[in-house]
C-alpha cells in the first residue's frame, strides 16, 4: 500500500510514494551491516566532515526543505526554516566536538594503564515522527553518525517525502553506501526490523504505545534503545513571575506547531493570588492568532497534520467540558477546509479529565489553579509524564529550587522548555528514558569499553 503525503492547509494529496520491497529492505540492512565496520574505522575527523558537509547542504536548501515541511505536514514557514537551521546546528556541533566527547578516558588502576574507550556499536533503527520531520531524524543521526554508527530511518508514514530528502542530503554530502538510508516501510515490518540481527541499536520518537512494543522487541533481543515518548509539561506561575513574559512564553510554547510538541507547555499550573490576571491576558494573546496557509508568513495558527488528530483532540476537549472544566476560548473545529482547531483555553481543569491526566498534542491550554507554591509542585508532578517543565518566578534562586524537585528530565526556570544540541534532552517515567543530543547522547550507542594494560 502507498504512503500518502497529503496537505494538511486543503486535504490535497501531494503525492503517493510506494513502500519498498523485500528485497530492498535487505539490500539497505545488508548495505548498513557492510558499512558499520569500516565507518567505525575511520577517524572522527573525517566523520565530522561527512556531518559539516550536510550541514552545509541543509543550509543552502533551506528555502526548499522548509515549504517540503510546510507542505506535507503544515508547519508554518517561518518555524520550518528554523527546523532546518536547528539540523544544520546538531550536524556542526557534533563535527565539533565528537573527538572531545569520544576520547579515551584515563582511569587509574592497578594497571600500568587503564581507560574507557568509546566504540560504535553498529547500525541503529531510528523510528521518528512526524510533527518535527527533520530536526527529530537529525537528533538522533548526527551523533549516531559522528560516533561511527550507520543510521536506517524508518520514519512516520505522513511525511515520506521528507524522509527521502533527509537520505538524499546523506547521499549529496557523499556519505558511503550504507552510513544512513531511509527505509519506506509500515509500523509492522518496522517490528522485524528491530527484530533483525543486523540492528544493534534503536531510537524512537512517539507514542507511549508505540514505545512499549519496540522496548519489548528490543528486550528481547538484549538491544539498547532510547525512548522519547511524550509528556505533559508543567508550565508553573507562581505569585512574583512577570506575567508579561510569562504570557508571551506560554502562548509561543502551547500554539507553536499548533501545539504539536512533546516539549510544548500542555499544563498551566499557576498561583491563585495572580491567576485571573494570567487567564485573562492568556486569553487575549491567544484570541490574537490567526489561522491560515502555513506558507503565509502572516499566519501565526497551523492546521494539525491530520484529520484524526484533529478529531481525537476536540473529543478530548469535548470530555474535559463534561468533567467541569470551563471554556474560555475556542473549543471546536474550524469551519473551513484543512485540519484547523480554534485555538483553545480551558479553565478549572482537575484530575480525572484528559486536559488533566493525557496529553492534548494540539492546540489547547489548559489552567490548573494552585492555592501556593507547595501545591503547585504537587499537582506538577502529578502525572505520569516526566519530559520537561517550567517555573516562572522574578526569584531565579527559588525558581532553581522549585526546578529541582520537578520531576522530569528537563526542567526550566524563566525560559522555554526547548532542546539544544549542548545538553541532554529526554524524559522519565511514561516519557520515556535514555538521553539525546550532548555528551550523554552520543554516548547512548557506543560500548564503553574498559582497557586494562600492564
Amino acid at each position: 500500500m502507498p504512503l500518502q503525503s497529503i496537505n494538511p492547509y486543503n486535504g490535497e494529496t501531494l503525492e503517493q510514494i510506494e513502500t519498498i520491497d523485500e528485497t530492498a529492505l535487505e539490500a539497505a540492512l545488508d548495505a548498513a551491516a557492510r558499512a558499520a565496520s569500516a565507518w567505525g574505522a575511520r577517524p572522527v575527523a573525517e566523520r565530522a566532515g561527512l556531518l559539516h558537509g550536510v550541514a552545509k547542504l541543509l543550509r543552502g536548501r533551506t528555502p526548499n526543505l522548509a515549504r517540503l515541511m510546510s507542505l506535507e505536514m503544515g508547519k508554518l514557514i517561518g518555524e520550518a526554516e528554523a527546523e532546518i537551521g536547528k539540523c544544520a546546528l546538531v550536524c556542526d556541533y557534533y563535527a565539533e566536538n565528537a573527538e572531545r566527547l569520544l576520547a579515551d578516558e584515563p582511569i587509574a588502576s592497578d594497571a600500568s594503564r587503564s581507560m574507557v574507550v568509546h566504540q560504535p556499536l553498529g547500525p541503529l533503527l531510528a523510528v521518528m515522527p512526524w510533527n518535527f520531520p527533520f530536526w527529530q531524524a537529525f537528533r538522533c543521526a548526527a551523533p549516531a553518525i559522528a560516533a561511527g554508527n550507520p543510521v536506517l530511518l524508518k520514519h512516520a508514514s505522513n511525511v515520506p517525502r521528507c524522509a527521502l530528502e533527509i537520505e538524499r542530503l546523506f547521499e549529496d554530502a557523499g556519505a558511503p553506501d550504507g552510513v544512513f538510508s531511509t527505509l519506506l516501510i509500515d509500523a509492522r515490518r518496522a517490528e522485524g526490523v528491530v527484530a533483525d540481527p543486523r540492528v544493534r541499536g534503536v531510537s524512537l520518537t512517539g507514542s507511549d504505545a508505540a514505545g512499549r512494543r519496540v522496548a519489548s522487541i528490543a528486550g528481547e533481543h538484549l538491544k539498547r534503545t532510547v525512548l522519547e515518548l511524550g509528556g505533559s509539561d508543567a508550565f508553573v506561575v507562581l505569585e512574583d513571575a512577570d506575567l508579561e513574559e510569562a504570557v508571551a512564553t506560554a502562548v509561543r510554547s502551547r500554539f507553536m506547531n499548533a501545539g504539536q510538541s512533546c516539549i510544548a507547555a500542555k499544563r498551566f499550573i499557576v498561583v491563585d493570588a495572580i491567576a485571573e490576571t494570567f487567564v485573562a491576558r492568556l486569553r487575549t494573546a491567544i484570541k490574537a492568532l490567526v489561522p491560515g496557509d502555513p506558507l503565509d508568513p502572516r499566519t501565526t495558527l497551523a492546521p494539525l497534520a491530520r484529520a484524526d488528530l484533529r478529531d481525537t483532540l476536540h473529543e478530548q476537549v469535548l470530555a474535559s467540558l463534561d468533567a467541569g472544566a470551563r471554556l474560555i476560548i475556542g473549543g471546536h473545529p474550524l469551519d473551513r477546509p484543512g485540519w484547523f482547531y480554534a485555538a483553545t483555553l480551558l479553565d478549572a481543569v482537575g484530575p480525572g479529565m484528559p486536559a488533566y491526566d493525557d496529553e492534548l498534542f494540539g492546540p489547547v491550554a489548559a489552567v490548573l489553579r494552585a492555592a501556593d507554591e507547595s501545591e503547585a509542585l504537587k499537582i506538577a508532578n502529578d502525572t505520569r509524564f516526566g519530559l520537561g517543565g517550567s517555573v516562572w518566578t522574578r526569584d531565579s534562586a527559588r525558581g532553581e529550587r522549585f526546578a529541582r524537585r520537578m520531576a522530569c528530565g528537563c526542567a526550566f526556570v524563566n525560559g522555554l522548555v526547548k532542546s539544544d544540541p549542548r545538553l541532554p534532552f529526554g524524559g522519565i517515567k511514561e516519557s520515556g528514558y535514555g538521553r539525546e543530543l550532548g555528551a550523554l547522547g552520543i554516548h547512548e550507542f557506543v560500548n564503553a569499553k574498559t582497557l586494562w594494560i600492564r
